[in-house]
């Protein structure tokens, strides 16, 4: 059994991933807009380029999403997506790059127990953890 994040998005699914990819060094697997689905011809036009399905990879895990419809839209609240790493540079890389543009809620610090740990909210409203933990 596997467990992954699959976040919506309000039209910015795309630029999200993009951007994911680029701090995260994932590797986009799927990027399928809502023009490119066999139901294309029932498609909005001003939706035909938004994202009906997104996968990205980083190291073992998947990330997914989709852009949602207006209507059915609601704010990301109450969870945050965790990065996990053991080296406390790559958690200061990463904290720095996904953050950008963003708001920091919890500066990347040392802490009781963690070498490395920081929270933001990203560019796109979604919430982030940076964690790298002290040896045990």
């Amino acid at each position: 059994m596997q467990l992954n994040a699959y976040r919506h998005f309000n039209g910015q699914c795309e630029d999200a991933f993009k951007f994911y990819q680029k701090c995260l060094n994932g590797q986009m697997k799927t990027m399928l807009s809502y023009g490119d689905s066999p139901g294309d011809s029932d498609v909005a036009a001003d939706w035909r380029g938004k994202i009906m399905h997104a996968c990205l990879v980083v190291g073992n895990t998947t990330l997914m999403a989709s852009d949602g419809p207006a209507s059915r839209y609601a704010k990301p609240q109450g969870f945050s997506v965790n990065i996990a790493t053991n080296d406390p540079a790559e958690a200061e890389r990463v904290f720095q790059a996904m953050s950008e543009n963003g708001q920091v809620i919890m500066p990347l610090q040392e802490t009781f127990r963690a070498l490395r740990f920081g929270m933001f909210t990203d560019r796109f409203g979604i919430g982030w953890m940076v964690n790298c933990e002290k040896a045990a």
